[in-house]
């Protein structure tokens, strides 16, 4: 089995592509049981977040398993796969865990550093898990992936500025209200991770008062309490508008909330002399339609306007250090996979010498039979050692050299010269002793 990664980011496509691809959470297990379905693909791990939607897979061939995800793909985004081609990237391989490692560590993030992703990867992971969609070549790539970008945060800096994309918007938000936010009323819109996240952030720059408001109204209830805020039904989103300065909008729902109609009617009940309002729009589908932008008093601070305008955050050197670690970790992943990779060929050798060991003992009982039981037990005994000792070191040293780059050709010369038949698997068949189980939310970053 192979590594291969195909996806699209902020980097490679715009929000209105993002929406097309974005997986809901109710549709996750459906999405997973499709990749895992097609002829090439084994295992599939499914991320999607407002800054990206990313399969990781084990495939049993290149071009075959591309082809496959991006049937997939297509089909979640109602579109041609020739639509998405321009948008999508695909990593193979040693690239593949590259860019898992590079992901995890928020080194590809919009805000460079965000831990958000650190937990999102996590959830994914738990998905896929749960869908049964992760086999065990996926199990040892998100295991080492989650300890790696924890790893990052804990023996680097690179995260110092405690930003995520609700910072980074609202820090936007504040040049367009004469660069200050405490004192200006906000209104959150969705009481999920990322509305949460919105609350807390809004909280601690003084912004207020508060008000959440949800599809559900406990969980706003819940939250606005948590935060000393109000919590305002969705039937008063109108009025609720109408007085605030700042809106974060952080929903799931698959169609805009933040109407062009609910929005000229929120604006024709504002005082004109409040300055803009300032609307944040963190969701993929977007919450907020795209004709409120042309509306006069509103600015929309979306994804595709975060990517044009954010500069990278930590400082050079908290960078280089990420980047060392994973290029370490990269290896290090390779080296366990390339070993990893020939044990079914050394198990198959190791097979083929007990077989032929075993007809040649039943052989010498058939033309021997007046040999004592003691006679034949200690043949047995000499046969086995002399066997085992022939291939001790050279089952030894294929794997030193299999763990070596290229050492994968050492695992086909073997099945080549033996005629060894090697079932086409995954390196190990059952999942790891050891899941990560901490569901320690993690601030900031990708929705």
């Amino acid at each position: 089995m192979n590594l291969l990664v195909v996806g699209a980011s902020y980097r490679t496509a715009p929000v209105a592509t993002l929406e097309q691809l974005a997986v809901a959470p109710a549709d996750l297990t459906r999405t997973l049981d499709r990749l895992v379905a097609q002829p090439y693909v084994s295992e599939a791990v499914l991320v999607s977040t407002c800054n990206r939607v990313e399969v990781y897979a084990a495939v049993s061939g290149f071009h075959g398993g591309l082809g496959d995800i991006c049937a997939v793909l297509a089909e979640q985004a109602g579109a041609p796969a020739t639509s998405l081609a321009n948008h999508l990237y695909v990593h193979y391989d040693a690239a593949a865990v590259d860019h898992v490692f590079r992901v995890v560590t928020g080194l590809d993030s919009m805000v460079v550093g965000e831990a958000q992703i650190l937990g999102q990867l996590r959830d994914a992971y738990h998905w896929a898990t749960g869908a049964d969609a992760a086999g065990r070549l996926l199990h040892e790539l998100m295991q080492q992936a989650l300890r790696v970008g924890k790893r990052a945060h804990t023996e680097t800096g690179i995260d110092r500025a405690g930003q995520s994309v609700v910072t980074a918007a609202l820090g936007l938000a504040a040049t367009q209200l004469d660069g200050e936010l405490a004192g200006r009323p906000a209104l959150v819109v969705g009481a999920g991770a990322m509305g949460a996240l919105g609350v807390a952030s809004l909280s601690r720059l003084g912004a207020g008062p508060l008000t959440v408001t949800n599809r559900g109204a406990d969980r706003a209830a819940r939250l606005a309490e948590s935060y000393g805020a109000s919590a305002a039904p969705m039937a008063e989103l109108t009025d609720v508008l109408s007085t605030v300065d700042i809106v974060v909008a952080a929903t799931a729902a698959t169609e805009p909330v933040l109407t062009r109609e609910v929005m000229t009617r929120a604006l024709a009940d504002r005082d004109p002399d409040r300055g803009p309002l300032v609307l944040l729009d963190l969701a993929v589908p977007r919450d907020v339609e795209a004709g409120v932008a042309v509306l006069p008093g509103v600015e929309v601070i979306d994804i595709d306007r975060m990517a044009a305008t954010l500069a990278d955050g930590p400082a050079a050197a908290d960078a280089a250090a990420v980047e060392r670690i994973v290029a370490g970790e990269v290896e290090s992943f390779l080296t366990w996979l390339r070993g990893a990779d020939v044990a079914p060929t050394v198990a198959a050798l190791r097979g083929r010498a007990e077989d032929v060991v075993t007809a040649e003992l039943r052989r010498l009982a058939q033309r021997r039979p007046d040999l004592s039981d003691d006679q034949r037990t200690e043949v047995a005994r000499t046969v086995h050692r002399v066997v085992q000792r022939l291939l001790h070191q050279p089952t030894v040293k294929v794997r030193q050299l299999a763990a070596e780059p290229g050492g994968d050709q050492y695992a086909a010369l073997l099945r080549e010269l033996f005629d060894l038949q090697v079932p086409h698997t995954s390196p190990v068949d059952t999942v790891p002793d050891v899941v990560d189980t901490d569901t320690t939310p993690y601030p900031g970053g990708e929705r």
